[in-house]
């Protein structure tokens, strides 16, 4: 199948999902990169603009950030709020640190990301809303997103395409060329890309994900971040049922 003949069938299945569900709409976090970019894209052609909406939520962020957010939303033509998490998120920081809580760098940069999936669903009940999730297939197979946060979603339009297919079908929907191209962030901290987190490149992942050849030591990488990270695929653990007399 034809990636745009692909597209066009999730576009469906998120029109004939939102009828079904009873939801007004839907709701993602843009952050100016291809990934969410193109989720906000394909729907917008599916249930138009006045059933979408995008949320912009800098915490501490770079301030290119929230300029490419912008960038894309108008360019795509989709509604879009900025929600400032900055203070919430440093009130809570402090909150931990005054009870003797120790705040590792990992638990706080999970700590924003958690935040932002609660503002989306706070936005999404105001609005019987639906809130859609921007991972890929390579993300989704290491692992690389938070569990609660990103990770955390009602509907997953594009996590079975490959980043090199997203970036593909993002010049389809006509994304902004330097946003499709730009270096994949989530913007936790500076200088931090994803390729740089998950010690393996996308094309990698992509090969390896296709059945192709690569390095034996980014092959290990990945079976390795695969393996550390089902417990965020997998149903949540529970003993067995309780069998009243």
């Amino acid at each position: 199948m034809k990636l745009q003949d692909y597209l066009k069938d999730v576009e469906k299945f998120l029109k004939d999902y939102l009828v079904s569900s009873g939801a007004s709409g839907y709701v993602l976090g843009l952050s100016g990169g291809v990934d969410s970019s193109l989720v906000a894209s394909i729907a917008k052609s599916a249930v138009g603009k006045d059933n979408l909406c995008c949320l912009l939520m800098p915490i501490y962020s770079n301030k290119k950030d929230v300029e490419d957010g912008i960038k894309v939303a108008e360019s795509i033509d989709v509604n879009y709020v900025v929600i400032d998490g900055s203070k919430t998120f440093e009130v809570l920081k402090q909150e931990f640190i005054d009870k003797g809580v120790p705040n590792t760098d990992e638990s706080v940069y999970n700590l924003k990301v958690r935040l932002r999936m609660s503002m989306l669903y706070a936005y999404a009940q105001n609005h019987n809303y639906l809130v859609l999730g921007t991972d890929n297939a390579d993300e989704s197979y290491t692992g690389y997103f938070t569990k609660y946060g990103d990770g955390a979603c009602d509907v997953l339009p594009i996590v079975h395409l490959l980043k090199s297919e997203v970036v593909e079908a993002a010049k389809l929907y006509r994304i902004p060329y330097e946003l499709a191209e730009r270096t994949p962030t989530a913007g936790l901290f500076e200088g931090q890309t994803d390729e740089k987190e998950m010690g393996v490149t996308y094309k990698e992942l992509d090969d390896f994900l296709l059945g192709k050849e690569i390095k034996q030591s980014s092959k290990e990488r990945i079976e390795y971040l695969h393996k550390i990270s089902e417990h965020k695929r997998s149903e949540i653990p529970s003993p067995k049922k309780y069998i009243r007399d």
